[in-house]
């Protein structure tokens, strides 16, 4: 990432700074790794990443439409270029039948070439899933920052 000159936000919420912390875990993070939002209430979201109250209510923190907000504002409220972000539900509870526990939204954006969405179905307990969710997130943003 040094090479391009690529910094790194990262937006989470279900995962509650375990991206961020895997992130920081790398020696010499601090030339590629900005920040990060541990955004879990919905009002951190829309304090902290700018996420329309509208988008909430009409799509509930669990979806695409709010982690692609999710990432565009840490690249706005920030000075990466390269941003990742992650809603979802870890469980053990919170599941419904549309959005059923292990249902978890990730977005990729960078600066200028626009948002990249993904949704998983995650199987286990709440730390696997959990981690689960930070490990592709990880494979995620390998894919948006290597060159074409």
């Amino acid at each position: 990432m040094n090479r391009r000159g690529d910094r790194i936000a990262v937006a989470e919420s279900c995962t509650g700074g375990g991206l961020a912390q895997a992130c920081t875990d790398q020696a010499g993070s601090s030339t590629w790794f900005d920040r990060g939002f541990v955004t879990y209430s919905n009002e951190a979201k829309q304090d902290m990443l700018g996420v329309r109250v509208e988008t909430l209510a009409d799509h509930g923190a669990v979806s695409e439409a709010v982690v692609r907000e999710m990432a565009q504002g840490a690249i706005r409220h920030s000075r990466a270029n390269v941003s990742v972000a992650i809603s979802g539900i870890a469980g053990p509870g919170g599941g419904t039948a549309d959005k059923p526990v292990g249902t978890i939204w990730f977005a990729w954006a960078v600066r200028g070439e626009g948002v990249r969405v993904q949704r998983a179905r995650l199987f286990g307990n709440r730390e696997t899933v959990r981690r689960q969710a930070v490990l592709i997130a990880l494979a995620g943003l390998i894919d948006a920052i290597r060159p074409v």
